[in-house]
């Protein structure tokens, strides 16, 4: 995977160089916040793994969004507490590594499922009386396979195209993570095509999944303002209510940051970055939990099976 035409063989990751000075309390801060979301999504896989009123289609997607939040979650937080440890350092191999997980872990994990999850709900609501037969378990593995499997496609293209670049000047990386555009601003080659491609093809990957997430609320809202009751209308929406909440967060920042020319990239986009790729992995469990009786009543019996 080396570019044998660079002599750039490592990278000097600057992480967040705008906060203050001190590390100790940002590395603290991080390190809780990857032990939280570890916990809390460990938490709800072992939930929907051990009630038997929780294998449903919409936890099954769940479990898998909340696996793929793990691994997104460690392809990056580790990576920042070794940086607030002034060990900065990170091979060319592995910045390429990182950035290809970071996009097809990041993609699987909130906009594929995310898809797959607001189809689950389309279906609840506006076709109730098939939803048993549509989202049977064999439909639900099909989705997940396709949710997990075409990301790798989309990364993998990036990640190719960005080993042909060269790197011959600076190495540094004005981010905590090894991301396309401060990747892109580093290069002493031709960038036209990486940058085409990403502002093509990455947009429609970015843009498809959301409008295939409107168009289902779209007919979910059709559908609710046609139940007469006031109590049923709100029924309806609460099922969908933690999923809108997750897709406004997600989409509202990865919009932010890559729905822009490189040359207009910043140090002020970091706390957009940390949203999208810290943030909503810790807030997922949280998010799902409080607004799900059924998965509540989960994980308190799980924690009460645990008490000694």
């Amino acid at each position: 995977m080396l570019n044998q035409t660079s002599s750039v063989s490592k990278f000097i990751l600057l992480g967040l160089s705008s906060w203050p000075e001190d590390p100790k309390p940002l590395f603290i801060l991080f390190l809780i916040i990857y032990l939280v979301t570890i916990t809390g999504n460990l938490l709800i896989i072992l939930a929907i793994h051990s009630d038997p009123q929780l294998h449903t289609p919409m936890c099954f997607f769940l479990s898998f969004l909340s696996f793929t939040d793990i691994c997104f979650t460690t392809t990056i937080v580790p990576r920042m507490l070794v940086n607030f440890l002034s060990h900065k350092n990170i091979s060319y191999a592995g910045c390429l590594t990182q950035m290809y997980f970071i996009y097809a872990l990041g993609n699987t994990d909130s906009c594929w499922l995310l898809v797959v999850m607001a189809f689950d709900r389309y279906v609840a609501i506006c076709d109730p009386f098939h939803y048993v037969t549509i989202m049977s378990h064999h439909c639900c593995v099909l989705l997940v396979v396709f949710s997990c499997s075409l990301p790798h496609f989309h990364s993998l293209l990036h990640t190719l195209l960005l080993n042909q670049v060269t790197f011959c000047g600076s190495n540094i990386i004005h981010h905590f993570l090894c991301d396309f555009s401060p990747l892109v601003k580093l290069s002493c080659s031709s960038t036209f095509v990486n940058e085409i491609v990403m502002m093509i093809e990455g947009s429609v990957f970015l843009v498809t999944p959301f409008l295939c997430i409107t168009f289902s609320y779209i007919q979910i809202l059709l559908a609710v303002l046609k139940i007469p009751s006031a109590a049923g209308k709100r029924k309806a929406f609460s099922t969908c209510g933690s999923h809108l909440t997750v897709v406004t967060l997600f989409y509202g920042s990865i919009f932010y940051v890559y729905l822009q020319p490189v040359s207009t990239y910043t140090v002020r986009d970091h706390l957009a970055t940390i949203v999208y790729t810290v943030l909503t992995s810790t807030l997922n469990p949280f998010i799902y939990s409080l607004r799900n009786k059924d998965l509540k009543q989960g994980l308190r019996k799980l924690l009460v099976r645990r008490k000694p």
